[in-house]
């Protein structure tokens, strides 16, 4: 790349007069740095590493002392819009189209293989870059609006609502579901009925772009996880046990999931465990907490097959360390 692009791109200011002109590759790691790199300096302590291992420029977003006037300093307002702004156009000069979705589907895509010109991201700016500054040209890429920012993309669509095949559901619990789908059935898989319909439409997203896919194994992602315990809140392995917590980080999905919950469970003992800044509706069956202690105590006290708790993830299960005294003689 030009220096001159890249001052362009990023709206960057070059604060030398340097000797080089061009750049072969962008590093944000200064290990990894060979000569002729551009190092994004996110570590300032990295910067002389860098250097020494033959960086051309150092771009930066904070007071640096420059080292060496023959390479390039690059002063920006903020390194991760520099960032944004590089990908931005490169994806334009690839041709990317940019698909947005909800955080399930996104979760569920990396449920699936799929050809290499499909692309499931998420992460810092830093590490989509890399996924994505060598994608193939007319590649088509899914993301989060709600996790990264939708404006690294020219070219944005939402996913398409016309089913072309549906799921089939042969069997389900509230955490397994055995269906067919195109032809294809899978047998008690660990995923909730309560997410078919998020699964079917990234299925059908795939089917319109004629994107060869095949599902995984699936694996627990975060959301509606079950939880097996004992009456000491031990956890257990899955399906030997009548005492089921379910952890839902995700505020957003909590009316859904309650009213999937009383449908699919009447015969059960359900509470619903809810953090005091979601102030919802009242009833026998659902309890406000502050903290996580407050959690445990509302499990410890109450009588139920299935506690919804929402706001939190599993690791309010797991046990401070041990700390044994150590006994000497003085």
């Amino acid at each position: 790349m030009r220096l001159e692009n890249f001052l362009t791109l990023t709206r960057a200011e070059l604060v030398n007069e340097p000797c080089i002109s061009n750049f072969e590759n962008i590093v944000f790691e200064a290990h990894k740095v060979k000569r002729g790199d551009l190092f994004f300096s996110f570590d300032t302590d990295s910067i002389d590493l860098a250097v020494q291992n033959g960086a051309y420029g150092i771009v930066f977003d904070r007071p640096t002392l420059i080292s060496d006037k023959e390479i390039a300093w690059i002063k920006v307002k903020n390194l991760n819009n520099a960032v944004k702004r590089l990908l931005r156009f490169r994806l334009i000069e690839k041709e990317v189209i940019a698909y947005e979705c909800g955080e399930i589907v996104l979760k569920l895509a990396f449920e699936v293989i799929t050809q290499t010109n499909f692309l499931v991201i998420r992460g810092d700016m830093r590490t989509i870059f890399k996924s994505l500054w060598h994608l193939e040209d007319r590649a088509t890429v899914l993301f989060c609006p709600a996790l990264n920012p939708k404006d690294m993309f020219a070219n944005v669509k939402t996913l398409p609502k016309t089913a072309i095949q549906p799921i089939e559901i042969m069997e389900q619990t509230l955490f397994e579901t055995s269906f067919i789908y195109d032809n294809i059935f899978y047998e008690r898989q660990l995923i909730s009925p309560f997410f078919m319909p998020y699964l079917e439409e990234l299925l059908h997203l795939l089917k319109n772009l004629k994107i060869n896919f095949r599902l995984r194994k699936f694996t627990p992602i975060e959301n509606f996880e079950a939880v097996f315990i004992n009456k000491n809140l031990e956890i257990k392995n899955f399906g030997t046990s009548d005492k089921v917590l379910i952890f839902e980080p995700n505020i957003d999905l909590i009316d859904s999931e309650i009213d999937f919950l009383k449908a699919r469970a009447s015969w059960a003992d359900i509470i619903f465990v809810l953090p005091y800044s979601i102030k919802k509706k009242e009833g026998n069956n659902i309890f406000i907490y502050e903290n996580k202690e407050d959690i445990l105590n509302i499990l410890r006290e109450n009588n139920f097959h299935f506690a919804l708790i929402v706001g939190v993830n599993k690791s309010i299960l797991d046990k401070p360390p041990l700390y044994q005294t150590q006994l000497t003689l003085f």
